[in-house]
């Protein structure tokens, strides 16, 4: 495993850090037990977005996987390939599934069969930003359970601070199962980019912290297995929070593109242009691009995590909670701006028809979860507009119980007054938007308008 460059803001100096990582040693071992092995047999409970592609990489990897969800919809959409996989993975779970390496099922009396088991349900927010622990909660009550000595069971979701203690140690100690003699516990997030080839699952490295060093070495022989390089921490305590701190860097981060370029807009001024360009300094700038909003499975969600455990211990982070609330209101302001550039042309937005292009959270994906765009539909609505979108990969929207969108078939030949890009798709042709006089590019990269307007 060669050396990892750190992506640090500590003037340019990051090197000095390197020999402060642990990496892990494949088949190392720890003081504490045994070398750890290579699992024959390993059990993916949850085959969403980071279940079902760690299946793929496990089996790629000629270890014989049990795929459990409790969702029988869910199942049947993987045997029909109706799933959110890049095209290469799909075409690996066909090959896979016509084999005996992988097993879908229902019945989570199967992870008794496997030698490790790597837990990744969703770990979603409630509207008011609490925490929605029902799955987390069924699906480690069900693995500690289950467990048998001799196993390494591995938490991925992201979550709390302390959650792999709570519950999966504690309810092991109470079937008289101890972590580092009889069983394996340990954390590590997963780093799963959906719809991005440039960060291929085996290429990303990954995060592990055990309740003992040899829990450490038994997970990171496990996760070893779908990524070149693992790094161990000393808990997983610190595991765990590494993960909110990633994905809580990454709120910052954008929410500052964002106001950034309204600052940008103020002055005449490009905000790619000027964030490139700030981005040439190669020490103590680590910048994003400003877009029409936050969403998927992490920013808008992991960082309430942090906020709801640190609020129960009576603990405030201001800037923090500044922030989520900067990236909650982020699509209003999208809205907000299509009613001023419909008030420029002499339009009110009650009987405007506006066209929404892409509706996904992120480009190449047909993932809807936490997309702005459903928001801005919604405030759009609200405001009496007309409202269509455009987006390939999601034939449908439902934005209430009562309104359902379809994805136009020709939106190049429909008369609306103004065009908003959202999510462009790569691999599809948008250069007709170029026709319609009113275009409002919230991704402020859409090249197809040179008269276009920025939010």
């Amino acid at each position: 495993m060669g050396e990892l460059p750190l992506s640090l803001a500590v003037n340019g100096r990051e090197y000095e850090f390197n020999d402060r990582l642990v990496t892990h040693s494949p088949l190392g071992g720890g003081e504490d037990g045994p070398a750890a092995s290579t699992p024959a047999r390993v059990a993916v409970v949850g085959l969403g977005y980071v279940g079902l592609p760690t299946v793929v990489e496990f089996h790629s990897k000629r270890i014989d996987v049990i795929g459990v969800d409790t969702s029988s919809e869910r199942l049947r959409s993987i045997l029909d390939g109706d799933v959110e996989l890049a095209e290469s993975d799909r075409e690996e779970l066909r090959r896979a599934l016509g084999t005996e390496g992988i097993r879908l099922t229902s019945d989570s009396g199967a992870i008794a069969e496997a030698e490790a088991i790597v837990i990744c349900v969703p770990t979603p927010v409630r509207e008011d930003g609490t925490p929605e622990l029902a799955a987390l909660r069924a699906a480690c009550t069900e693995v500690a359970s289950q467990a048998r000595p001799g196993q390494t069971l591995i938490l991925t979701s992201t979550t709390y601070v302390g959650t792999t203690r709570e519950l999966l140690v504690e309810p092991l100690r109470r079937r008289e199962l101890l972590p580092g003699r009889d069983v394996y516990v340990a954390f590590s997030a997963e780093r799963i980019d959906p719809g991005n080839p440039d960060h291929r699952q085996q290429d990303t490295p990954r995060v592990v912290g055990g309740v003992t060093k040899n829990c450490s070495a038994r997970a990171a022989d496990v996760i070893n297995q779908v990524t070149d390089s693992v790094f161990l921490v000393s808990s997983p305590e610190a595991a765990e929070l590494t993960k909110l701190y990633e994905n809580i860097f990454r709120a910052v981060t954008l929410a500052l593109a964002n106001e950034f370029a309204e600052v940008c807009r103020n002055l005449e001024l490009d905000p790619i242009e000027v964030t490139l360009a700030a981005g040439t300094k190669p020490y103590g700038f680590l910048g994003g691009f400003p877009g029409p909003g936050v969403g998927g499975h992490c920013i808008p969600c992991d960082p309430y995590y942090l906020l709801w455990q640190l609020r129960s211990q009576g603990v405030s982070a201001p800037l923090l909670e500044q922030v989520m609330r900067v990236i909650r209101d982020r699509p209003q302001q999208v809205v907000t701006r299509v009613a001023e550039l419909l008030a420029e042309s002499g339009l009110t937005p009650g009987g405007a028809r506006v066209l929404l292009v892409g509706v996904s959270y992120k480009a190449g994906v047909a993932d809807l979860r936490e997309s702005p765009a459903l928001s801005i539909l919604s405030g759009l609505a609200e405001l009496g507009a007309e409202i269509g979108y455009y987006d390939p990969l999601v034939p449908r929207v439902r934005l209430s119980e009562s309104t359902e969108l379809v994805s136009e078939i020709s939106p190049a030949e429909g008369s609306w007054d103004l065009v908003l890009v959202h999510t462009p798709h790569p691999e599809f042709d948008y250069r007709w938007v170029g026709r319609f006089p009113l275009v409002l590019d919230a991704t402020y990269r859409f090249d197809h308008a040179p008269h276009r307007r920025l939010v």
